[in-house]
């Protein structure tokens, strides 16, 4: 069965999609830890991040470092953090989090919600850095 992120990718189902190429995609998470929390995924679905072959792994973090650059000049903060948790959706993902303090990137804490229009205008804000 497709993963959430598969029918992203497919538009099955919409996305805040900030960046995308032939191998990855990036778009805002609908359940952030701050404004915007970005993932960063590979098209190709597999389950966990360390099993992915070594080129595929390697163009997906140099595709984050890209887009955290974008996230970083368009919402104030001190930096992108980055997270790897894999517990989530069954399909290898990487987490940017703009980050003012360590427990910015506490995945406990509760997700914040947000309005249609606050993603639209914080993914022209991202889109547009």
């Amino acid at each position: 069965m497709a993963s959430i992120f598969t029918k992203i990718i497919s538009r099955e189902i919409p996305g805040y999609i900030i960046e995308e190429n032939d191998d990855f995609i990036a778009f805002l998470d609908v359940f952030p830890l701050a404004v915007g929390h970005t993932l960063v995924v590979p098209k190709k679905e597999v389950d966990y991040l360390f099993d992915l072959d070594d080129e595929i792994y390697v163009g997906l973090m140099a595709f984050a470092k890209e887009v955290a650059k974008k996230v970083g000049k368009a919402i104030p903060c001190e930096r992108v953090g980055v997270a790897v948790i894999g517990l989530e959706v069954p399909h290898a993902h990487v987490h940017l989090v703009p980050l003012n303090n360590v427990s910015d990137i506490n995945f406990s804490r509760p997700k914040l919600e947000f309005s249609q229009e606050k993603f639209e205008a914080t993914l022209k804000q991202i889109c547009e850095a």
